[in-house]
C-alpha cells in the first residue's frame, strides 16, 4: 500500500521514525503548505516532495491519504482527499465539530472507502496484553477505572526551544489554542472504549485554569487546559478521565474489578508496564513490607510499589522503531492496520462509527462548558 503525508510539522516525523516498522507500507510522498518546511523534512528523510495538494490526490499509486495537518484543517483535507477517491487515515479529532466529523464519516461510507483516526496506541501491545488478561476472566468483571492524561506543566518548561528530527518546532501556541483534552484524550478513549464498549452518557467540566502561560501567549485565546469527565458505559463500566497541563506527568490507566485490579503506567508506551492485582493472591513481599512500615512509623510513605505483579510480555520476533521518551508508540501501526483490512476488504478497527464515537467523546469532554450535563452520547458501534 502506498501512502502520501499531507502536514510535515512535529508528528510528522513521529510516524517516519515508525515507517520502517511496517515494510508493507511505501512512501509515496510529502506536501506541506510551509515550502521551507516541506523542503527540511524532504531533505532530511530523503522523500518525494509534491508540489501542491492536487498532485499528490491527483497520484493514482496513492493508497492512502495520512492527513497530518493541524486540527482545524482536518475537515477541509480529509473531504477533499475522499472526494479525489482515497483512503483517509487522520490524525485527532477528525473535525473541530461532530456535524463535521459526522459528514467525513457518512462520505466516506457512501464512496466505499475507509476514515481511520489516531491514535494507534490503542493497537499498541500493551493493549493486547490487558485485553487478554480481562477475557481470560483474571480479574473478574471491570466495575471502576481511572484514566489519566496528565502532560505536566509544559507551559513552563522551555517548550519554544523543543525541535523534531527533522527540525519541526514543537506547535505550542497552537496547542494551547487547541487544548490538551482534543490533543491528549483520543490516547486514553482508544484504550477505553475498545476494552469496555460504547459510551452511553458523560458528565464533564473543563476549564482554563492558566490563563497565563508564559511570554508570548497572551495574544492566544486559550482552550481548556484542564478537562474531568465520568463515563458510564452501556457495560455498566463506569470511567473517570483527566486531562491537563498542570498536575505532574501522568498517563496511566487503572482497572478495578470484581477479583481484583490491573494498572497500566504509560498508555504511550506501546510495551508499558503492567501489573495486575488478584484478590486472593498473596501480596508482593516489598508491598508487605512497605505496609508494616508505614503501620510501625505512624505515617504514610512518599512512595508504594504498583500493586500486584508485573504481567510478562511474549517474546518479540524484532525490536521495534519507536520515537524516543515520551511518545513511544508505533505511529504508523494505525495505517498499517488500516493497509491490512483494506486488502482484506474489511473496516479497520479504527475507522467509521468507532472513530466518530471517539471524536465525539473528544469533543464533549472539551466543551463540557457549553453542554447540558450529563451528556447523552448520540454516536454508536
Amino acid at each position: 500500500m502506498k501512502i502520501a503525508l499531507v502536514g510535515t510539522g512535529f508528528v510528522a516525523d513521529y510516524y517516519m521514525t515508525t515507517l520502517a516498522n511496517h515494510p508493507a507500507l511505501s512512501l509515496a510522498g510529502v506536501w506541506d503548505r510551509d515550502g521551507a518546511r516541506l523542503e527540511a523534512f524532504r531533505s532530511f528523510h530523503n522523500v518525494p516532495a509534491y508540489p501542491d495538494l492536487d498532485a499528490l490526490l491527483a497520484d493514482p499509486s496513492v493508497g492512502i491519504v495520512v492527513n497530518l495537518t493541524t486540527p482545524e484543517s482536518h475537515y477541509e483535507i480529509t473531504h477533499r482527499a475522499l472526494a479525489a477517491g482515497k483512503h483517509v487515515y487522520c490524525e485527532k479529532p477528525l473535525a473541530m465539530e461532530l456535524a463535521q466529523a459526522e459528514a467525513l464519516i457518512s462520505q466516506a461510507q457512501g464512496s466505499g472507502l475507509t476514515l481511520a483516526t489516531a491514535p494507534a496506541n490503542g493497537l499498541s501491545d500493551a493493549h493486547r496484553l490487558v485485553d487478554e488478561t480481562l477475557r481470560a476472566g483474571r480479574i473478574g468483571a471491570p466495575r471502576l477505572v481511572y484514566a489519566a492524561m496528565e502532560d505536566g506543566p509544559v507551559f513552563r518548561d522551555n517548550w519554544a526551544r523543543w525541535r523534531s528530527r527533522s527540525g519541526a518546532p514543537w506547535p505550542g501556541l497552537h496547542e494551547f489554542e487547541i487544548g490538551c483534552t482534543l490533543e491528549h484524550a483520543g490516547y486514553a478513549l482508544s484504550w477505553l472504549v475498545t476494552l469496555f464498549g460504547p459510551v452511553e452518557s458523560l458528565t464533564a467540566f473543563s476549564a482554563v485554569t492558566f490563563p497565563d502561560k508564559g511570554p508570548g501567549t497572551g495574544h492566544i485565546a486559550m482552550a481548556p487546559d484542564f478537562s474531568v469527565g465520568c463515563l458510564s458505559f452501556h457495560s455498566g463500566v463506569v470511567a473517570r478521565l483527566t486531562n491537563g497541563l498542570a498536575a505532574p506527568r501522568d498517563r496511566s490507566l487503572q482497572i478495578f474489578a470484581e477479583k481484583g485490579s490491573l494498572t497500566v503506567r504509560d498508555l504511550w508506551d506501546n510495551r508499558s508496564t503492567v501489573h495486575v492485582e488478584e484478590t486472593d493472591a498473596p501480596r508482593p513481599l516489598l508491598g508487605r513490607l512497605l505496609t508494616r512500615a508505614e503501620a510501625k512509623l505512624g505515617r504514610a510513605l512518599p512512595w508504594k510499589p504498583t500493586p500486584g505483579r508485573r504481567l510478562p510480555y511474549p517474546a518479540q520476533a524484532a525490536s521495534k522503531a519507536l520515537p524516543n521518551f515520551p511518545s513511544q508508540i508505533d505511529f504508523m501501526r494505525g495505517i498499517a492496520d488500516q493497509a491490512e483490512a483494506i486488502a482484506r476488504g474489511e473496516a479497520p478497527r479504527f475507522s467509521g462509527a468507532l472513530a466518530l464515537h471517539i471524536t465525539e467523546l473528544a469533543l464533549a469532554l472539551n466543551s463540557a462548558r457549553d453542554l447540558p450535563q450529563p451528556y447523552r452520547v448520540r454516536s454508536r458501534f
